[in-house]
């Protein structure tokens, strides 16, 4: 598979066992995190346009991030929480979101409540 340098690089900072990722900016383009394990993984406080197609998510941690556009669809994103992010047009089609948290998200304005989670 041939990613792109930007998104291989977080890949192998993963790898080499670096859970937060604090430092990615919505002008890096498109991250394609498709098909990756990224379990626990803390993107917390980004402004990210991603795919996260059938990735593994468990655990992961999208508070407070704008993750507008980015497409979750059949990844693997039980226990992660998207508490107090902004996730207009995010695609969640298919997603496991088994105990997903989505507390305080808004998406075109509407502010999820506990429990609440987005159609998928």
């Amino acid at each position: 598979m041939n990613r792109d340098t930007k998104s291989e690089k977080i890949l192998a900072r993963y790898a080499a066992g670096e859970r937060v990722f604090r430092d990615l900016d919505r002008d890096d383009g498109i991250y394609d995190f498709s098909r990756c394990d990224l379990r626990g993984a803390v993107f917390a406080g980004n402004y990210i346009f991603a795919s996260f197609t059938e990735a593994n998510l468990e655990g992961a941690d999208f508070s407070d991030c704008n993750v507008k556009t980015s497409d979750f669809s059949r990844a693997k994103l039980a226990a992660a929480t998207f508490s107090g992010s902004a996730i207009d047009a995010a695609v969640f089609d298919g997603a496991d979101l088994t105990s997903t948290n989505f507390e305080k998200a808004s998406a075109y304005g509407y502010v999820f409540g506990k429990g609440e989670l987005p159609r998928h």
